[in-house]
């Protein structure tokens, strides 16, 4: 498993502003964090999601492409961190 924890940046108050993923090996995700400017946080995993958030149907591609295309600001996070927001947010 890898963790990224993503700043989007947009001036659409009805997206999330940070997207935090747990991806497996095929690059796919496997849980997801979505956290919105207004406080608001969701999740989604295989069995369940909050606040409409869903898993991506594509494989997440590097940190590389992610930061290349100037919307978004991405970093690799431990495991430990990743499950810190998950259990703050999943409850």
């Amino acid at each position: 498993m890898r963790y990224i924890d993503v700043k989007w940046l947009h001036q659409n108050r009805e997206d999330p502003i940070r997207l935090v993923s747990e991806i497996d090996s095929n690059d796919y995700e496997t849980r997801k964090l979505e956290f919105f400017e207004d406080g608001r946080a969701g999740f989604a995993c295989a069995s369940a999601s909050q606040l409409g958030v869903e898993l991506g149907t594509v494989s997440v591609p590097s940190l590389v492409e992610i930061n290349a295309t100037g919307e978004f600001e991405g970093t690799e996070i431990c495991a430990a961190d990743f499950d810190a927001l998950w259990a703050a947010v999943v409850r």
